[in-house]
């Protein structure tokens, strides 16, 4: 994968989770039921919708810290841990990665 079509995945990926983030986030809002066995489970609900929030908020961050290593096109493609170069393959499964496979299982 080229640095063009990684930038387009991430961008295309990066509008996906700003939009879950969006819907969990509205759906955090929502006023809880006055009944107690419905709002036990609203309040459970919750905690899962916030670690989803959590998650893609993560992810979003990683996304934008890759898309400003593409920026300058020097860094892209480079472990952040060991400096060697990732594979193309674990590239284009995974563009968003910072580490190659040997640091991500941590077999270095």
């Amino acid at each position: 994968m080229n640095n063009i079509e990684a930038r387009k995945t991430l961008l295309r990926r990066q509008t996906e989770l700003a939009h879950r983030l969006s819907a969990v986030e509205a759906d955090l809002q929502k006023t809880h039921s006055k009944d107690w066995d419905e709002q036990a489970q609203e309040r459970e609900n919750d905690e899962v919708l916030e670690a989803i929030a959590s998650q893609t908020a993560n992810e979003l961050l990683q996304i934008k810290r890759v898309l400003h290593k593409l920026g300058d096109h020097s860094s892209y493609g480079v472990c952040k841990r060991c400096g060697q170069a990732i594979g193309k393959q674990r590239l284009s499964v995974i563009p968003e990665t910072e580490l190659c496979v040997g640091c991500a299982n941590d077999t270095h």
